[in-house]
Parts: C-alpha cells; sequence; structure tokens
C-alpha cells in the first residue's frame, strides 16, 4: 500500500502540559495478575502518598489553569485506598477532571460508585483480558472472575460511567481479540483501550506479539473501531500511523501486509457482528510516554508512563509540571530526536514509537521499537 504521511502534529503539542496524569495511589491489590505492571501486593505500601499530598498534587494541576490534565486514579487498586471519594472530591472543588481504574473486586459496589459519580467521577476502566474465562482467569489468577468482570462492566455502565475496558495484548490472547470485540460490543461500552505487553514487572515472564502480529492487530483494531466504540491503543503509538493509511485507503491490498492474523480477526469480526457501517473511531492524538503522559508512583517518583521505569524526579522534592516541562529526556521525546529508524521516520511526530518498549529492550529512551514493522524490517535489512 502506498500512502502520502499525513501532516505531522504540531511540535508544540503537549510542551507545556501533560494531557494525562497518572497516579498510582498504592500497590495494594487482591488480584495476582500475571503481566502486572506495578507488581501489585496484598497490603499497601509503607511510603504511599498521603491524603495531603495528593491534593498538594491536584493543587499543582488546577494552577495550571484550563484545560486541565485529566487525573487518573490507578494502582494496584485504586478502591484500596480509604480516601479515594475524598480524593475525588476535592479535584472536583479545584476543577480537575478524575478518572478510575479500579480492580475487578468486591471492593467495586454500587455505593462507591455513587459516591465517585457524586463528585464528579464519569470515566472508569477495567480491564478484560480474554474472551473467555480460562484465559481471562489464568492471567488474572482469580477464579470466576471473568464472570464478575463482566457484572463489573454492567454496574459501571447503570451508574452512567463512560466505561472503558483495557485488554492487554500478547501471544496467549492473540486469536481471542475479535472474540473480546465481540464481547465489548454486546456490553456496549464507550472505549476499548488495547495494550501491547511491555516485558516488565510480572510482564517479563509473558511473551509479547511480534511486530508483525502488531501491525495484524492495529488493521484489525481498526476495523473494530467501526463497531460502535473508540479504539485507543497503549504502547502502539503506530497504530495511528495504522489507522492514517486506513483512512486514505480504506481496504489493505497488500497481500502479505496485512497478514494472515488480520485476516483471521478481521473474517472472525464481520461473522459475528456483519460488515461494519460505521465510521472509524481511533483518535489521533500523538501522545507517547512523556508526550502528553505522565505517572507518579506510590512513593512520588515520576515516570514518562507506567510502563517506562525510568525515573525523572519525585513530587515530593520537586514539581510535577516542572520535571514534566524540563526534563531533557522528555524534551527529546517530544521532539521526536529518536535513534534510527524511528528518528527519520516520517511518522516520527504521528508516532515515535513506545518509548517504554525502547527502553525496555535497549536501555535507551531514544531507542527505537522493535514493536514496530517498520523497524523490524529496519533492522532485518
Amino acid at each position: 500500500m502506498t500512502m502520502t504521511a499525513p501532516a505531522p502534529p504540531s511540535r508544540g503539542q503537549f510542551e507545556t502540559r501533560p494531557l494525562l496524569v497518572f497516579w498510582e495511589m498504592t500497590k495494594a491489590c487482591a488480584l495476582a495478575c500475571a503481566h502486572c505492571r506495578a507488581c501489585a501486593q496484598r497490603e499497601p505500601g509503607p511510603d504511599e502518598l498521603t491524603t495531603q499530598e495528593g491534593f498538594a498534587l491536584i493543587d499543582e494541576l488546577a494552577d495550571i489553569g484550563r484545560p486541565r490534565p485529566i487525573l487518573i486514579l490507578t494502582g494496584g487498586d485504586c478502591l484500596q485506598r480509604a480516601d479515594i471519594v475524598e480524593i475525588a472530591s476535592y479535584a472536583q472543588r479545584q476543577g480537575v477532571p478524575v478518572a478510575i481504574s479500579p480492580s475487578v473486586t468486591p471492593q467495586l459496589t454500587a455505593s462507591v460508585l455513587d459516591e465517585l459519580r457524586a463528585c464528579g467521577v464519569h470515566s472508569a476502566s477495567l480491564s478484560l483480558d480474554g474472551s473467555n474465562a480460562s484465559t481471562h482467569d489464568t492471567l488474572r489468577g482469580i477464579p470466576g472472575h471473568y464472570e464478575a468482570t463482566l457484572e463489573g462492566i454492567k454496574l459501571l455502565k447503570e451508574h452512567g460511567f463512560t466505561t472503558q475496558i483495557n485488554t492487554t495484548v500478547m501471544a496467549s490472547n492473540l486469536h481471542e481479540l475479535a472474540d473480546i470485540a465481540v464481547t465489548l460490543h454486546d456490553l456496549d461500552v464507550d472505549v476499548w483501550e488495547v495494550f501491547f505487553l511491555i516485558t516488565m514487572g510480572r510482564g517479563t515472564e509473558v511473551l509479547e506479539s511480534t511486530a508483525l502480529e502488531n501491525e495484524d492487530v492495529c488493521n484489525f483494531l481498526v476495523d473494530a473501531s467501526r463497531y460502535g466504540f473508540t479504539v485507543r491503543t497503549v504502547e502502539a503509538p503506530f497504530f495511528r500511523r495504522v489507522a492514517a493509511a486506513r483512512k486514505q485507503d480504506p481496504q489493505p491490498v497488500d497481500a502479505a501486509i496485512p497478514g494472515p492474523l488480520y485476516h483471521e480477526l478481521r473474517d472472525r469480526l464481520f461473522e459475528k457482528l456483519g460488515a461494519p457501517t460505521a465510521p472509524v473511531r481511533a483518535p489521533s492524538a500523538a501522545t507517547r510516554d512523556g508526550k502528553g503522559i505522565i505517572f507518579i508512583a506510590t512513593n512520588g517518583d515520576i515516570y514518562p508512563s507506567g510502563f517506562m521505569p525510568y525515573r525523572l524526579g519525585n513530587v515530593r522534592e520537586e514539581h510535577l509540571i516542572d520535571v514534566y516541562r524540563d526534563n531533557t529526556v522528555l524534551r527529546a521525546i517530544r521532539a521526536a530526536t529518536f535513534e534510527e529508524p524511528c528518528g527519520s521516520c516520517e511518522y516520527a511526530q504521528l508516532c515515535g514509537g513506545s518509548r517504554a518498549r525502547a527502553y525496555a529492550t535497549s536501555g535507551n529512551p531514544l531507542g527505537a521499537d522493535p514493536g514496530c514493522l517498520i523497524v523490524a524490517t529496519y533492522r532485518h535489512h
């Protein structure tokens, strides 16, 4: 397929403020997921940010002015924090939008959702990593968790939350993605956020997908986004390249790319839901680790993202926004000054590769992303 690259996003986009601020409120979680980024544990750690320190973080985000970043409360399981409603209420008073990313456990109740809705939380995400109990429960480490997750999705919808479902792509569930998409369609979810595995945390023991499989999955996700929910990716910014290509040429015509996995997933989706009729819903905001995204660990350490353990500072000692704006690595990431072939790629600004995967595989946050087919092909030749 031949195409002209779209105009790159402005280099100033996300230069002075992030779009999303992730706060890992606690490592405490009742689950034992095989691919857990956080290496979550049963009990909270002794060095978690306090309620008052959380307020100070919110004050800093409020001081930025509009548009303020979205504060995403995550973990571990953010519902393990007894002060989550207090934190969300304070954010509402300060005009900082909040979303939550809880685990599906007995902590996820109608009453706590009522409280969070009352203090302005409108968006929530849950994780679903398989199309059946066998796959999902094995990854999550809890029998019966698949059915509990489906009930959790329904509970969020009943309480009026914009409901996002997170799915991590890995070798073990690649062939289930079409059936997961069907489940999300049937449950009327709003957003499908598809994570491409980074081998960190417990994920170092999980087999990731190949660059060619990633290309197939990205093409499939363009099709999936035509069934009523928005599709976004995490650690696969090359999805934006694929989506841009498909926008110009909706039907992939290259005999080899996309490959057999794409055709298998697409055909399964069409078989279950019929040919798509809605337009593509794949946003193109050119974020990446450290560009539009910043992450705060339980102890206040600042990272470019939750999947990139490259320490930038600590909110107990420095202002988060100063670190975001001034750190030399983050400035290089936002300027797309990467090693080859990412650095000279025509999609360097639109995509730029997963900085987390580059760091995980080479130790260099500005290295090339081996999960991208362009990089894999470049290295092969």
